[in-house]
């Protein structure tokens, strides 16, 4: 935001082209500034209805002359969300495009004008839609998890952040270290997944997660498709919509999984880092390449990396779900979380539970 004049609301109802009203938002994209690249359509909960929040998302409709209008509701929200980010109207070259996001806040309007540059009042902060605390003492005496960075970057994250912590402690994690992966399966059948932005809320938890582990509010994505596997990465400044953002530049494909795993292996060794290495890997389907998944997880086990595969979709996961099954061919840094069809619908504490319980027991062990 350039000042407080870029915020449209009901007392404050028109700008520069955009204009509200009612439940209506309206862009005339001729008349915006050139040094606008950004319209983000963001609803609140009423501020005068004490607990208030979202369950679920208004729906959104989007229209234009001469187009079919398009529409987008986004999952359940389940972490008492009182402001969301419904769509960005963004500038691409000469065009203007929509990008859709349901990116739920539990710091309220503070948090979300935090998130856009603007500089809060702590002084006239409403305490109702005040930021939640950067330090969150969490469940063990004594024990806190310095959120100061997320608060400052990504507020939006506070409370999944806590929740992860809180599950560090339950399982004597808290205060260690550890490089935390991402790999994302990008095979043909995900695309309902990206599109429902199930896949876009799952990161957005492992990147919570990664606070806790790494203060460098960083962690390397990499999508798993027919090709060469696509590495980038999603940060606290950069998360929201990032993977929508980033799955388009790739291609459908059958998952290559074994491909995406060396690649996560070469950059850890890369990197120099000491900490181990958490790789979260989220599958849909069964792998083609089975052998050298098996393969790649043997030669891994003296490097300090654990793989915890996370399945959720609609495939068949036979195969990852039965890795340990035999006494004969176990691999002590290896696990299995199925966290149902829609991991967003998981509630937080049970979530992270799921991912961390097995990588806790391998750290200590």
């Amino acid at each position: 935001m350039r000042g407080d004049d870029d915020l449209v609301f009901y007392n404050h109802p028109k700008h520069d082209g955009v204009s509200i009203s009612g439940q209506t938002v309206t862009a005339d994209l001729d008349r915006l500034p050139t040094d606008v690249a950004t319209i983000v359509v963001a609803a609140s909960a009423d501020p005068l209805q004490p607990g208030a929040v979202f369950t679920s998302a208004p729906h959104l409709t989007i229209t234009q002359p001469g187009a079919p209008a398009k529409t987008f509701t986004a999952p359940d929200f389940v972490a008492r969300e009182t402001v969301v980010v419904l769509a960005e109207l963004y500038r691409r070259g000469d065009a203007w495009k929509v990008r859709a996001v349901g990116q739920g806040y539990v710091s309220g309007l503070a948090g979300l004008a935090t998130d856009y540059g603007v500089d809060i009042d702590d002084a006239g902060t409403d305490p109702a839609t005040a930021p939640v605390p950067a330090q969150a003492r969490s469940a063990s005496p004594g024990a806190m998890v310095d959120l100061t960075k997320l608060e400052r970057q990504a507020p939006g994250l506070l409370e999944p952040a806590r929740q992860a912590g809180q599950a560090l402690v339950r399982t004597g994690l808290a205060g260690r270290r550890a490089a935390v992966y991402l790999i994302l399966d990008h095979d043909w059948h995900m695309e309902e997944l990206y599109e429902s932005f199930a896949v876009q809320a799952f990161a957005e938890r492992v990147l919570a997660l990664s606070a806790n582990f790494d203060d460098d509010g960083t962690v390397p994505v990499i999508f798993s498709s027919g090709r060469e596997p696509f590495l980038e990465e999603i940060r606290l400044d950069n998360y929201r919509g990032r993977i929508g953002q980033l799955h388009t530049q790739v291609d459908w494909g059958w998952g290559n999984v074994a491909d995406a795993m060396r690649r996560a292996v070469s950059h850890y060794q890369e990197s120099g880092a000491s900490d181990p290495a958490f790789v979260v890997i989220q599958v849909g389907d069964e792998p083609w390449d089975k052998a050298e998944v098996r393969s790649l997880l043997q030669n891994t086990a003296a490097l300090g990396v654990f793989w915890l595969f996370v399945g959720f979709g609609r495939g068949k996961l036979a195969f990852y779900k039965n890795l340990n099954a035999s006494a004969s061919a176990t691999f002590n840094n290896v696990a299995f979380y199925d966290a149902s069809k829609n991991p967003g619908a998981v509630p937080g504490e049970r979530f992270y539970n799921g991912l961390v319980d097995a990588f806790a027991t391998w750290m200590k062990a």
